[in-house]
C-alpha cells in the first residue's frame, strides 16, 4: 500500500538512532545538548534537561534540572563525574558550585527564591546536600535526596545558560587534564497579561514568553492587527546559537478575529515570515485559542540578512500578526499504523488546506498530530511524500533530518508544508512519524508509524472571471456575459454545483440581490460557497441552464 521511500526509511530503522539527538546544539526549551569536545578519544557532550520541560514561572516551587556526559558516537554514559555548574540568566551569575555524580547522570533540585535583594543575585543562593567523601566539596545524590540549589533561578521567564565544567570522570580522584567547558541553553515561560480595548468589551490576553519580557503590547482597530517587541540580541554571532525564539498569544475563542478559520500573517521587524512561523493551536483549552510564534533559527538568520548591519546592531525584536478574512477549510483525517503488522500506533493526523487555493498554487497545508484522546503530540519528527495516484509519480518529499533527530520538527504539534497540486486529479499524501524528541533531548518512538490519505484539489477560479463579475457588478457588462462567465465555471468543474432541478422556465432576469453577493466575493467579504449558494439559485430559477 505504502510504496514510497517513507516506507523504506520507516522500515529500515532510522528511528532507532537515539545518538543523533546528541549532535544538536543551541537554544533548547527545557533541554539541550552541548556541542561535542574530543576527550580521550571520544566525542563527549553535555546535556541538561527540566523535569518538568515546560516551566512557567510561578507555577512550582521546584523543578529537577538532569546532567548528563556522555559519549556522542556511542550514547554511553561516562561514570564518576565530577561537575562544576554555573547558571546564568542576562549574562549575570545566579549559582555556582560542585556537584559529583556515581553513574554520571546528575540530579539536582532546583527551588526559585522571589525577590533577591541582593545586588549580586549569586549571593542569595544556597546549596544543601551531602557531600562526598572522595570528591572534596561536592554535593551528590545520597539515597533518595537530590542536592539542591535554591536561589533566584527560574524566577522570572527567559534564556537560562547553563555552563557546565567537567574536572573529573572516570573516577572522583582522577582529574581531566584541564576542565572541559560545555554551555546549554534553557528556557522557562513568564505570561505577561494585557488586553485588547474593542467597541463593546475590553478582551483579556495574555503573552507567553519563552525568552524575555516583552512589552509596548499594542491592538490596531483598523486591521486588527497585535504587536509587541522584547529586548533581543541580533548579533549574527548570537543569531547562529538561537535554535528557535518562542512566544505564545493566548487569546478567548470569543474574539473571532482570533479565532479557527481566519488566516494569519506574521512579521518580525518589518519581515513577513515564512507560514510555518505563525501556528495557531485551537485544540488544547476550550476557552483559549493559542497563537504560537516559532521563529526559527534560520528564519532569524534570514531577517537579519535582508535588513543588514542596522538590524544586526540592535537590540529589539518586534512582532506583528494580522487576521486575514474567514477561510473555507478542507480537511482530511487519518490514522498511522506500524507497517510491519498494520496495527494502529496511537497517532492520528489531520491535514487541512484554505479552500481558496487550487490547482497551480503553492498550497499551505496544514498538518496536525494528535492522540487517541485528541491531544496534541508536541515534539513530533514527521516526514511526508506527495504521489501522483494514478503514475505513482513523485511530486514532493521530505524525511528531514537536523540534528535533533531524523525528520522534520513539528514543535507544537502542527506545521504547515507548501505544495504544489499540479492538475485536477487525485494524489496520494503519505505521512510518516519518526517519533518524538521527549524534554528537549530523548528520542521516543512510541508513535512512529505510517498513513496516507488521498486529495483532490479544485482548479482555481480564473482571474478574468472575478473581473467579468466586477464589470457586471459596476454596469460595465451585461447579465448575458455573467452568466456566460458562470457557465464556463460549471462546464469546466470549477464550481461544482449539486444536481438541482430547474423551478423556472428561465424567462426571469438576474435578481439584484445577486448582484451584492457577487460583488461581496469580489471583494474576498463573501466565500466561495456563499457564491456558490447564489449560482445554485440561478440554476433552480432557470436563468442558469446546467
Amino acid at each position: 500500500m505504502y510504496q514510497s521511500i517513507l516506507l523504506i526509511i520507516l522500515a529500515a530503522g532510522i528511528v532507532a538512532v537515539p545518538a543523533l539527538v546528541s549532535e544538536a546544539h543551541g537554544h533548547g526549551l527545557g533541554g539541550d545538548v552541548a556541542p561535542p569536545v574530543d576527550f580521550a578519544g571520544m566525542s563527549v557532550t553535555v546535556s541538561t534537561q527540566l523535569t518538568p520541560y515546560d516551566i512557567t514561572v510561578g507555577d512550582l516551587s521546584s523543578a529537577s534540572m538532569a546532567v548528563r556526559f556522555f559519549d556522542q558516537d556511542t550514547d554511553q554514559t561516562l561514570e564518576k563525574v565530577t561537575y562544576r555548574i554555573a547558571i546564568y540568566r542576562d549574562g549575570e551569575l545566579l549559582a555556582n558550585h560542585l556537584f559529583y555524580d556515581i553513574d554520571g547522570n546528575l540530579d539536582v533540585e532546583i527551588r526559585p527564591v522571589i525577590d533577591c535583594d541582593s545586588i549580586d543575585l549569586w549571593r542569595c543562593t544556597k546549596y544543601f546536600g551531602s557531600e562526598h567523601p572522595t570528591s572534596p566539596g561536592a554535593l551528590y545524590t545520597q539515597g533518595n535526596q537530590d542536592p539542591v540549589i535554591q536561589g533566584p533561578i527560574f524566577d522570572k521567564g527567559g534564556l537560562y545558560n547553563i555552563r557546565v565544567g567537567v574536572e573529573g570522570a572516570t573516577s572522583p580522584r582522577t582529574l581531566v587534564n584541564s576542565p572541559l567547558s560545555f554551555e546549554t541553553f534553557v528556557s522557562v515561560a513568564q505570561e505577561q497579561p494585557f488586553a485588547i480595548q474593542t467597541a463593546s468589551a475590553e478582551i483579556p490576553v495574555i503573552v507567553k514568553t519563552y525568552y524575555d519580557d516583552v512589552g509596548n503590547f499594542d491592538f490596531e482597530q483598523t486591521d486588527g492587527s497585535i504587536s509587541f517587541d522584547m529586548p533581543f540580541d541580533w548579533s549574527p554571532e548570537y543569531v547562529e546559537l538561537v535554535s528557535v525564539v518562542h512566544e505564545e498569544l493566548q487569546i478567548p475563542k470569543s474574539f473571532d478575529l482570533y479565532n479557527e478559520g481566519n488566516g494569519f500573517r506574521g512579521f518580525v521587524n518589518g519581515i513577513e515570515v515564512d507560514k510555518r512561523v505563525l501556528i495557531l493551536d485551537p485544540y488544547t483549552y476550550e476557552d483559549l485559542n493559542i497563537l504560537h510564534f516559532l521563529v526559527s533559527g534560520q528564519e532569524l538568520q534570514r531577517i537579519n540578512n535582508v535588513l543588514g548591519e542596522e538590524n544586526q546592531q540592535s537590540s529589539l525584536m518586534s512582532f506583528v500578526v494580522v487576521p486575514e478574512s474567514k477561510v473555507q477549510k478542507n480537511t482530511l483525517d487519518f490514522y498511522l499504523v506500524n507497517p510491519a503488522n498494520g496495527d494502529r500506533t496511537g497517532t492520528n493526523v489531520s491535514v487541512s488546506w484554505d479552500d481558496r487555493y487550487g490547482v497551480g498554487d503553492d498550497i499551505p497545508f496544514e498538518i496536525a498530530f494528535f492522540d487517541d484522546d485528541g491531544n496534541l503530540l508536541t515534539d513530533v519528527r514527521y516526514g511526508y511524500g506527495l504521489y501522483d495516484h494514478g503514475t505513482g509519480d513523485v511530486l514532493a518529499e521530505d524525511v528531514g533530518g537536523d540534528g535533533l533527530g531524523p525528520g522534520i520538527s513539528s514543535v507544537e504539534g502542527i506545521d504547515f508544508q507548501t505544495l504544489r497540486i499540479p492538475s485536477q486529479s487525485s494524489y496520494r499524501l503519505d505521512v510518516v512519524v519518526f517519533g518524538q524528541i521527549i524534554g528537549g533531548v530523548d528520542f521516543d518512538d512510541a508513535y512512529a508509524g505510517i498513513g496516507s490519505t488521498l486529495i483532490e484539489v479544485k482548479p482555481t477560479i480564473p482571474a478574468w472571471i472575478k473581473t467579468t463579475v466586477g464589470f457586471w457588478t459596476s454596469g460595465v457588462t451585461s447579465d448575458a456575459e455573467f452568466v456566460s462567465a458562470i457557465q464556463f465555471l460549471i462546464d469546466e468543474g470549477i464550481i461544482v454545483v449539486p444536481a438541482t432541478e430547474s423551478e423556472s422556465d428561465g424567462a426571469a432576469g438576474v435578481p439584484p440581490w445577486i448582484k451584492t453577493t457577487a460583488q461581496f466575493w469580489v471583494d474576498g467579504v463573501t466565500t466561495d460557497s456563499e457564491f456558490v449558494s447564489a449560482i445554485q439559485f440561478l440554476i433552480r430559477a432557470g436563468i442558469i441552464v446546467v
